[in-house]
């Protein structure tokens, strides 16, 4: 297999036109692609380089291909993004890219939706929370919430683009990066924490000094965190995201 461009030396420019646009990646989802029309544009400025230019066949004939129908998490597409133009401008087969991109698109999906959907976004509200409960303004509360989780999607689609420009069609190793297997359960582990010290704070602030029913709910918060990290690797996100929730409606019903 010749390669047809140097792709570990992609132009910065490129690469940092390739980054920005995934942000756009879900701008023109549709029920018959998905994904996969976001992922071609993704992808169209290192086609570019392609023999031919944007007029060769090559570039239309590699387009038209990254543009059909494709699903992952969008924080996750950076990893295909990557590996496919690092398969396109290595001149490998249609028909091996193909399969390429079927067999990718699952494992990027399960991956994602549990490290951001069920781990990190739940982590973040709950730290958003701490500090409102630590007397943050509502500046404060939002600004935190924002910059913490969007630091995170911004490193982890930076991340994929990377490494998969970097392994191509191998990429799939790097899906058993540590970060990526065990984040979800560090992560939900760290959310037990910040929930079991946040909760109360918040509700000490909503409800004030010298009601009886604070009391009943703090030690209900610190006797679920323990729970919770009893559970270890099957206390994720959603989980502790449902146990904020029921502690609140248990707030409501007994005030």
């Amino acid at each position: 297999m010749t390669s047809l461009v140097a792709t570990v030396d992609l132009p910065l420019r490129v690469k940092l036109a390739m980054y920005f646009r995934m942000f756009a990646l879900q701008g023109s989802w549709n029920y018959e692609t998905l994904n996969g029309t976001g992922v071609g544009f993704s992808i169209e400025p290192a086609l570019r380089l392609l023999p031919g230019g944007v007029n060769g066949e090559a570039y239309r004939a590699a387009l038209a291909r990254e543009s059909r129908y494709f699903n992952a998490h969008p924080y996750l597409a950076g990893v295909a993004v990557g590996a496919l133009t690092r398969a396109e401008l290595d001149g490998v087969d249609a028909t091996r890219i193909e399969r390429f991109r079927t067999a990718l698109a699952g494992p990027l999906g399960s991956v994602g939706d549990r490290l951001v959907w069920a781990s990190w976004l739940p982590f973040c509200s709950l730290v958003a929370i701490g500090v409102f409960g630590a007397g943050g303004s509502a500046l404060a509360v939002v600004g935190t919430f924002l910059l913490l989780y969007n630091a995170g999607h911004f490193l982890l689609r930076a991340w994929g683009l990377r490494i998969g420009l970097l392994r191509g069609l191998s990429v799939a190793s790097a899906l058993g990066n540590p970060v990526l297997r065990q984040g979800p359960v560090y992560i939900g582990s760290a959310a037990a924490l910040v929930g079991g010290i946040a909760l109360p704070l918040a509700l000490q602030r909503i409800v004030g000094p010298g009601r009886a029913v604070i009391g009943g709910i703090i030690a209900a918060a610190f006797v679920g965190i323990l729970l919770l990290a009893l559970l270890r690797e099957r206390a994720e996100g959603w989980r502790i995201a449902l146990g904020v929730l029921a502690v609140f409606v248990l707030y409501s019903l007994l005030t």
